[in-house]
C-alpha cells in the first residue's frame, strides 16, 4: 500500500521544519524502552517509520545492531545525515522487506497512527523472533498550559480528523489484542521542550496537515500562531517558551 498522501507530502516537504522543531524523548522514556525491549549489544533492532531519527539517535548508544525503515525521502535524508552509520531502508510497515523471525525488537516513534494496524501487526508478527518485542511511543500535546492550548486550538480546525486524534481511543485495542502478541504494557512520562517563538511557529509548520495546505491558507494559520505568541500575556516579549508534552509508551511481546 502507498504512503498516506498527507504523510508523503507533509513529511517530505516539511522535513526541515520537523527536524528543527519536533521534540525528542525524555531520557527516562528512552531507558524504559531500551530495558523493556531488551535492546542491547547483539540484538537486531529496527526503528520503523523512523522519520528524521529522533528516537533512532537514542538507540545508537545501546550497541544493538540497529537499522531504520523510513519511506519518505525528505525525512530519511536527515536521518542519514545525522546517523551515517545506521542503514536506512525505504519501505512500508505493512510490507516489511525482512526475513521471517529476523528481529529481536521493533520500535515505532510518533508514527503508528499512520499504519494499517491489522496489516502492520501481521507483518510484525512475521519478522519478530518468538519473544521478540515491539515498542511504540508518542509525544502527546499537553494542553493544560493556557497559551499552548490557544495555539493548538488553531490546529483543531486545521487537522480535523488527522489519524493521531484517535490515539487515546484506539491505542489499547490496536496494541493489546493483536493475534500472536501477548499482554500490552504501558507507561507514561512527561517532559518539556524549550523553543524560541520562531521555533514554535516551525513546530506548527512541521505538522503534515499544515504543510499540505494551499500557500495562502498555510500562511494564515502560521500568522494566527504568531498573533497568539505576540499577544498572549504568558508569551509576549519572551525569547524562550516551554511546551509541555505527555509521553505515552507501550510494548508487547511476540508469543512463541
Amino acid at each position: 500500500m502507498p504512503v498516506h498522501e498527507v504523510a508523503q507530502r507533509g513529511f517530505g516537504d516539511g522535513a526541515d521544519a520537523y527536524e528543527r522543531a519536533r521534540p525528542s524523548y525524555p531520557p527516562e522514556a528512552a531507558e524504559w524502552f531500551v530495558d523493556n525491549l531488551r535492546i542491547a549489544p547483539g540484538a537486531r533492532v529496527c526503528d520503523l517509520a523512523a522519520g528524521t531519527g529522533k528516537l533512532t539517535r537514542l538507540l545508537v548508544p545501546t550497541g544493538a545492531s540497529l537499522f531504520a525503515i523510513e519511506p519518505v525521502e525528505g525525512m530519511s535524508a536527515h536521518l542519514r545525515a545525522a546517523l551515517p552509520s545506521v542503514p536506512v531502508v525505504a519501505s512500508m510497515a505493512e510490507q516489511l522487506p525482512l526475513a521471517d523471525g529476523s528481529l529481536d525488537a521493533v520500535t515505532v516513534a510518533q508514527a503508528f497512527h499512520w499504519f494499517d494496524a491489522d496489516r502492520a501487526f501481521g507483518d510484525l508478527a512475521r519478522v519478530l523472533r518468538p519473544r521478540g518485542r515491539v515498542g511504540i511511543i508518542w509525544n502527546i500535546r499537553d494542553r493544560t498550559n493556557h497559551w499552548v492550548n490557544e495555539v493548538w486550538s488553531i490546529m483543531d480546525r486545521v487537522e480535523k480528523r488527522a489519524p493521531w486524534r484517535d490515539h487515546e481511543q484506539w491505542s489499547a485495542d490496536a496494541l493489546g489484542v493483536r493475534p500472536g502478541f501477548g499482554e500490552l504494557h504501558q507507561a507514561g512520562f512527561r517532559h518539556t521542550q524549550r523553543l524560541s517563538p520562531d521555533d514554535v511557529v516551525d513546530r506548527i509548520a512541521s505538522v503534515s496537515h499544515v504543510v499540505v495546505l494551499p500557500d495562502d491558507e498555510r500562511q494564515r494559520v502560521l500568522d494566527e500562531v504568531r498573533t497568539v505568541l505576540t499577544t498572549h500575556p504568558d508569551t509576549i516579549g519572551r525569547d524562550e517558551l516551554d511546551i509541555p508534552y505527555r509521553v505515552d509508551a507501550y510494548w508487547c511481546e511476540r508469543l512463541p
